[in-house]
Order: structure tokens, then C-alpha cells, then sequence
């Protein structure tokens, strides 16, 4: 039976906000540990806890975190994203995972979701100690996403981005977009099953809000995280959704099929479903079976 709880660790001086999962309760041992976080605009509570609850019934230590200006951790202004920020983040959460009481610190795995999927390729393309990469329906290819979106709604969420950036050179805040939005309105993900799928994994009382600083759009346009997939020297798995209307699978099988050590898992499936139900199950199982085999406990 796996404990909970809350710790904290700073990043670039300021404070993260994290859950720690012992697997047996005492941190005895040196088990490997799993660092998550989870993606575009998302929190803790968006299902990460029931993944690393398996993870942890299996033995693994997690540590979950939400990044800078989300969730619960610090940072202003609020629902700020930025892609260095949120590697800089990976980067502390991975260094104050290898000091948890009971971890092998030679044993870390980074595992990402979605935008975070495409972190967890790129940070470990950097860090050759990570042990390995799980990396489920992954953001590897900004173009691809871009090109899913309607014309006429990626000029609007672009000319949002635009006025965003230029409003931070003048020193006025943050102008928002929503992350999820209907079909035909300016959102960053507007396909038929983004408000019912994504939306659908807010707990009450969650901490998640629908908004982020527009400017992160035109991060997200010309970012390639799948381009360093053939950098990594650690075994990875990536899991991707055939149906995937965020994160396209084509481009995302072409980037991951030069990760030299690279296994893929392929699900019939949309971007949100792997998050519950039997899609869950599956996909946990699956990576629990590539855990074990290229990290075990023992």
C-alpha cells in the first residue's frame, strides 16, 4: 500500500509543489523513482494520481509535480507557460527526486503526457543518466498540431499570441486564451472531443483553471521535442493515438522511430481517452510491462 505526501522543492528560487509516493510506507530500499507532470495547462489532479498509484502499488517512488504558475505551485503571473520555464522545472524535480529518502538516484525515469511528452524527449535527450522515458500520446511536432487546427481559428489564436507577447514587451499582463474550447472558437485545442475529453478530467475543487497566456501559442507552433528523440541513449516508450487530434500520430511515428532504443505502442484511440476507463488500464499495464523489464524494483 503506497503513501502519499506533499513535499516541495524550488526552481530558478521558487517553490514547486509536489506529491511524493512511497510504494511500502517506511522509504526503505533503493527503488527507482518515476517524475511527472502532465501537459499543456494541466495539474496534479487531472488523473496523474492514478497513474502513479499504480506505479507505486508496483513498487516505484513517484514524484508528481505541478509546474510554475499552475496548480499548486507558486509563480506570477498565475497560468504563465513557457516551455524553458517548464524545462527548468524537469530539470529541479529530477535532481530532488534523486535525493527522496529510499531512491536509487542512478534509476530516475521521466514520464510525460501529452505536451509533457514532449519534455520528457527533450530533457533526457539532455540528461544521459535518466534510466528511461515513458512518453504517452506525445506533443512531439508543432507544425503537425498546428496544421489539425482549422484555418481560420489558428489565425485568430495566433494574432491572440501575438498581441499577448507584445502587451509582456510593454509590461502589461498576461492576455489569456482558453486551452479547451468548442469547435470554431479561439481556443488552443477546439477539436470535437477536446472540451468533453480534456475537460472531463477536472476534479472538483481542482486547482486547474481553462486559460493560459495566449503568447505560449506560437511556442507551441515551432517546437519540435520529437526532433531529439533520436538523441536519447536510454530505452523510452511512447504510446500513440492513432486518433489523436492534438498531437497527430503521423509526425509523432516519425520522430519516435529514431529513438535508438525506442519501443512504440499504437491505441485506436483519441489524444483524451488513455486517461480512463479500459484505455487506462491498458496503457498502464503497458507501461508498467516496459517499467519493469528496463527499470525493475529488484
Amino acid at each position: 500500500m503506497s503513501v502519499r505526501e506533499d513535499v516541495t522543492f524550488t526552481s530558478q528560487g521558487t517553490t514547486v509543489a509536489a506529491w511524493h509516493y512511497r510504494p511500502d510506507g517506511d522509504g526503505g530500499g533503493d527503488r527507482p523513482v518515476v517524475v511527472m507532470a502532465h501537459g499543456l495547462g494541466g495539474v496534479r489532479e487531472m488523473r496523474l494520481d492514478a497513474f502513479a498509484e499504480r506505479f507505486a502499488d508496483a513498487g516505484y517512488a513517484c514524484l508528481v509535480f505541478d509546474y510554475r504558475h499552475f496548480g499548486a505551485s507558486d509563480g506570477q503571473p498565475r497560468q504563465l507557460l513557457s516551455v524553458r520555464r517548464q524545462r527548468q522545472d524537469w530539470a529541479a524535480a529530477v535532481a530532488f527526486a534523486r535525493t527522496l529518502p529510499g531512491v536509487d538516484p542512478f534509476r530516475t525515469v521521466l514520464w510525460g503526457s501529452s505536451f509533457s511528452g514532449g519534455h520528457v524527449i527533450a530533457v533526457a535527450a539532455e540528461d544521459p543518466s535518466v534510466a528511461a522515458v515513458v512518453s504517452q500520446c506525445p506533443y512531439t511536432d508543432g507544425l503537425a498540431s498546428s496544421l489539425a487546427v482549422a484555418p481560420l481559428t489558428s489565425l485568430r489564436v495566433t494574432l491572440r499570441a501575438v498581441l499577448d507577447l507584445v502587451g509582456s514587451r510593454l509590461g502589461r499582463g498576461p492576455r489569456g486564451i482558453p486551452l479547451a474550447g468548442e469547435p470554431g472558437t479561439v481556443a488552443l485545442m477546439t477539436a470535437p472531443d477536446a472540451v468533453p475529453g480534456y475537460l472531463s478530467l477536472v476534479e472538483e475543487g481542482s486547482t486547474f483553471r481553462n486559460e493560459v497566456a495566449a503568447r505560449v501559442a506560437l511556442e507551441i507552433a515551432l517546437g519540435r521535442p520529437g526532433a531529439q528523440a533520436k538523441r536519447l541513449r536510454c530505452p523510452a516508450l511512447f504510446v500513440v493515438c492513432e486518433r489523436d487530434t492534438v498531437a497527430p500520430a503521423k509526425a509523432t511515428l516519425k520522430h519516435v522511430a529514431k529513438a535508438p532504443r525506442g519501443e512504440v505502442v499504437r491505441r485506436d484511440t483519441g489524444h483524451f481517452d488513455i486517461y480512463t476507463g479500459a484505455e487506462f488500464e491498458t496503457t498502464v499495464r503497458d507501461e508498467l510491462d516496459f517499467l519493469t523489464r528496463h527499470v525493475p524494483v529488484g
